[in-house]
């Protein structure tokens, strides 16, 4: 699939998941080059009177919003959303996904469990029978992280995971942090049958700070692809 092709349907599913934003909506508002057509396409309908107030899940999108001129607030003054509208690098037919490619997956699995619905937008390539294709991301603390990338490996050897565990880089070249200050171990476990129990394993380590393994938070997937949109979950 083309780069272009690919940006269509990202684009065809963020116009799907706008149409279901109301005025008054707390909205969350995603990160990565998917959920950017969402910010986009709120603050096309900002500019033509929607009333909104939303909260970002990263600098970056904060940024794109305020250029926007999209109204913003915070999880401390807005604690309970509406809807939060993201990405995801991959998902499955269980609304399973791996999320933190992009680099806020702390953040962003924050203000979706603030949020009484989640949608997920995403091309049909993200889309795979059993997660772990793409490497799941986990943000550790800085402190003992070397010791921290030892236990995530024991805990995936446990469970019959193998694959290197290495510290992201950024395009930059240097190790990469996140907005939190933390550092992004990406785990290139390969087929993960079981992601509730890797989950729950991760979650217990010490030092880690969240795992890219979001279960249970999306309540719709909008997918688009070559013969158009199509919903898996709840009905948009």
């Amino acid at each position: 699939m083309s780069s272009s092709a690919a940006d269509e349907m990202k684009r065809a599913a963020a116009a799907v998941a706008v149409g279901a934003v109301r005025p008054g909506m707390r909205l969350g508002l995603g990160t990565g080059s998917t959920a950017k057509h969402f910010v986009d396409l709120v603050g096309a309908r900002v500019r033509d009177g929607l009333r909104v107030v939303c909260v970002p899940t990263s600098e970056r999108t904060r940024e794109q919003a305020v250029a926007l001129s999209i109204p913003l607030s915070t999880l401390d003054e807005t604690p309970a959303l509406d809807l939060t509208v993201d990405g995801a690098d991959e998902f499955d037919a269980q609304r399973r996904l791996i999320k933190g490619g992009g680099g806020a997956l702390l953040r962003e699995k924050i203000v979706a469990a603030a949020s009484t619905r989640m949608f997920v937008i995403a091309d049909q390539s993200k889309q795979v029978a059993t997660l772990g294709a793409f490497a799941l991301p986990v943000e550790v603390d800085r402190f003992g992280a070397l010791a921290t990338r030892r236990h995530i490996e024991q805990a995936a050897r446990d469970l019959g995971l193998k694959g290197d565990v290495r510290p992201r880089v950024g395009r930059d070249g240097h190790v990469f942090v996140t907005d939190g200050g933390h550092l992004m171990l990406d785990c290139a476990f390969g087929a993960i049958p079981d992601p509730e129990t890797l989950a729950h394993r991760l979650a217990a380590i010490p030092g880690v700070i969240e795992h890219g393994l979001f279960i249970g938070l999306a309540t719709a997937i909008i997918v688009a692809g070559r013969d158009g949109v199509r919903t898996l979950g709840e009905a948009v």
